[in-house]
Parts: C-alpha cells; structure tokens; sequence
C-alpha cells in the first residue's frame, strides 16, 4: 500500500462534508443551488402517504442501481422526519452484503463518523453551562502535557480553528491502520501521531485531532470516561436505545445489526472491497466513534438544532460560525461565503432555498449524511454501507434527490414552523 495516509484527499474521520465541493455536491448535484429538476418523481397529493413513499422507494433504488458498483455499496437507508406528530418516512433498499445477503432493515445499526463531533462539542457546552470550564480555557489549562499547544482554546479546537494537524492524514497512522483494522487505539497514541509537527496556517482547517483532545479535556474535568458522559448526558435522557459509543458501550449483538461496511478507497489496496470490523472504532473515540440508528440519529438532530440540549447561550455558541473560506467569523453563511463550521456543526446557504445544517460523517466502511432544513422543519438521513473516494461520493446529491421528490409531492412545507 502507499504510505501516505487513507486519508489525504479528505480532512476528516469522515467528516468529509467539511470541503466545499463535497457540500456543493450535496444539493447541487441535485439541481438544488439553481432550483432545477433532481428527481423524475411524479408530483403526488400530500396526503397520499403510499405514492410519496413509493416515489422515494424508486429514488432510492435508482442510485444503489446507478452508484451501486462505483461506490461498492450493497445498501441505501432514509429517514425523513418532520415537525410535530407527523409520521416519519422509514425505507432501505439493497442487501446487508455486497452481492447478496438478507434484505437490509429501516432499523439497520450504522456508523455514523464525524456526526458524532456535535455530541462532543454539545458535552464540552453543558459542561460550561454548569461552570466547570470555559470554552475560552486554553488547553494548557487542562492538558499541560502538550506544551507547543498550550495557548489552544477549547473553541478553537471545536471551531476547526487550532491549526492543529489531523492524526488521520499522518502515513503512520494510515499504515497502522491498514496492517490492522481491528487494532486498538488510545487517545493518546491518536495524538502522537501529530505531536511536535508544526502548527498549520491560521484560518478554518478540518482536524479530527481536534475532537480527540475535547474528548480528553472531558475526561479531565468530569473524572468520567467519555462513554459514561455520553450515555449520562445524552443517551439516557433521549432515550436513545440502539445509539451507543463503539466499542465501548455497544453490545456484541450490536453487529449483526449492522450491514457490513466496506472500505473502498484509493490509498490503501491491501483493504480495497474489504468488510471493516463493525465495532472497531477506537480510531475514532470522540471524532466519530458512534453508532446508532436513523432514528436516534435524527431524533437527536431534532433536539440538537433546535436547542433543546443546551441553554440559550451555549445554543448560540454552538452556532457562531467561522467561515470555511477565510477562517473568520461571520454571522451567517451567505450565497457568497455559503459553508461556516460551528461548534461540531456545518452550515450551508444555498441561492435557491436558504440555509441548512449539514453533516456528512464516514468512517473506513461507511457514509452517513444528515440534512436539517429550518423552513419546513425537515430532516433528510441517509446511510449506505462504503467508504469511498470524494470522486466516487454521490450520496450527497441523493439527498439532494429526496428533497426535491418530497417538494413535488407537497411535502415540503417552506416556511412552517420548524418546532
């Protein structure tokens, strides 16, 4: 295998909607930015629950036709929810195994990468909130065996801003990785890789190094492990039943619940169409190491955006953005300057239908990418059991496609309060 890293063509543990062409592809791709057709759905009445769910049935057909072989998935899984006590839209196409297999389930387990940064930043915010730290703490504070970091702030590691380098784009780590994919990885031998490297250039730059040390400074100041926190703060009071924290938390059991994910990716031939261990993901810890349902996955999205885990103040933290083009911050993303990082959250605005909250998040055998639109209070989820090349990654369009099906068939309320 080469021994540059798995992961020099993308900045995150599978975060990869942090590039601006990955979140262009997203709705884009769909004819979403200029508003032109995506789906060759016909129109349906609102209240013809069937033929919409039969529309995005056919959507999601299509691409496992189309992108099946080119992104080495064997399965497709959409959740759509919407405000108040309408019922969601659960459906999955394809089989648990590529070439064959039992049909997947809507209630099918995935790994869901580097959405699960906004659960760490959402700990680190309560934390603040009950006044155990400041997010303007430097990490000298609380983890002074990194000296050459000391003057980091907590914010700048959740905003992309501390110029600290990703551990994930480091060949030795790559190399580890692909000799063992099932290998254990602490969170400090996950920083090794990037210790006495220098400091990046200043500005927006996707480090999932960062979210490994929030873990650390969480574990620091609670006296808890990271998984008890999760569980405690999130888990537990959500009542989130199928999402646990891997391999920590998850039952054995958990894997068979899984699809099996494959890693297929340039960078590493010896793993290429090869099932990556479903639990194995001590690579990832607080950067993307949680696995779960569409259906926790988006009831936590619901509660997440719409302020329900934080207090005003910490909300609105977790919202200031910094824009991904200049690395400042901005107030709002704009059809000018469209993608800002928040605290472990992206937003986009798009021309055509307005700003968004987007996350893709990937692991090495999977992609899961959510979709939160304020003015109709729609979530769009979908997962599919690869890992791929950003050339090869087309599930950011078919979210685009479900959005537009959903507004030929007069779901999309535009402008509904999105509670």
């Amino acid at each position: 295998m080469r021994s540059a890293n798995l992961r020099q063509r993308r900045r995150s543990v599978r975060g990869k909607m942090s590039a601006a062409a990955a979140v262009c592809a997203l709705l884009g791709a769909a004819g979403l930015l200029s508003g032109s057709p995506a789906s060759a759905s016909a129109g349906t009445p609102r209240d013809n629950g069937a033929a919409v769910q039969a529309a995005l049935r056919d959507d999601l057909s299509q691409y496992l036709r189309t992108r099946g072989t080119a992104e080495h998935i064997s399965a497709v899984s959409l959740r759509v929810t919407f405000p108040g006590s309408e019922p969601s839209i659960d459906l999955a196409v394809g089989t648990t195994r590529y070439g064959g297999g039992p049909p997947v389930s809507t209630s099918a387990l995935w790994q869901i990468g580097s959405n699960t940064k906004a659960f760490t930043a959402v700990i680190l915010l309560q934390l603040e909130a009950e006044g155990k730290l400041s997010i303007s703490d430097p990490l000298g504070k609380w983890l002074p065996q990194y000296p050459a970091w000391r003057d980091v702030t907590i914010m700048q590691l959740l905003d992309m801003t501390s110029r600290i380098p990703d551990y994930a784009a480091q060949p030795a780590f790559g190399a580890a990785l692909a000799a063992a994919p099932g290998a254990y990885f602490s969170a400090v031998r996950l920083v090794s890789y990037v210790t006495g490297l220098p400091l990046g250039p200043k500005g927006y730059s996707y480090s999932n190094t960062n979210y490994i040390l929030a873990q650390m400074i969480i574990e620091r100041v609670t006296r808890d492990s990271y998984a008890d926190q999760l569980t405690r703060r999130i888990i537990i009071p959500l009542g989130l039943e199928s999402l646990c924290y891997a391999p920590y938390t998850c039952p054995a059991a958990d894997a068979a619940r899984m699809p099996a994910g494959y890693f297929y990716m340039s960078g590493a031939p010896s793993l290429l169409c090869t099932p990556m261990p479903p639990l194995a993901l001590t690579w990832a810890q607080g950067a993307g190491a949680i696995v779960t349902s569409l259906q926790d996955m988006t009831t936590w999205d619901r509660d997440l955006y719409q302020g329900r885990e934080l207090p005003p103040r910490q909300q609105r933290q977790l919202e200031s953005l910094v824009s991904e083009t200049t690395g400042q911050p901005i107030a709002r993303t704009t059809p000018a300057d469209p993608l800002g990082y928040g605290l472990g959250v992206q937003q986009y605005a798009s021309p055509s239908f307005g700003t968004v909250w987007i996350y893709e998040g990937e692991t090495f055998g999977y992609r899961v990418v959510h979709v939160y639109f304020p003015s109709s209070g729609i979530i769009i989820a979908l997962a599919v059991n690869s890992a791929t090349d950003t050339d090869n990654d087309e599930l950011g369009a078919l979210a685009g496609t479900v959005y537009q099906t959903l507004q030929e068939a007069g779901t999309v309320r535009a402008g509904s309060n999105a509670g």
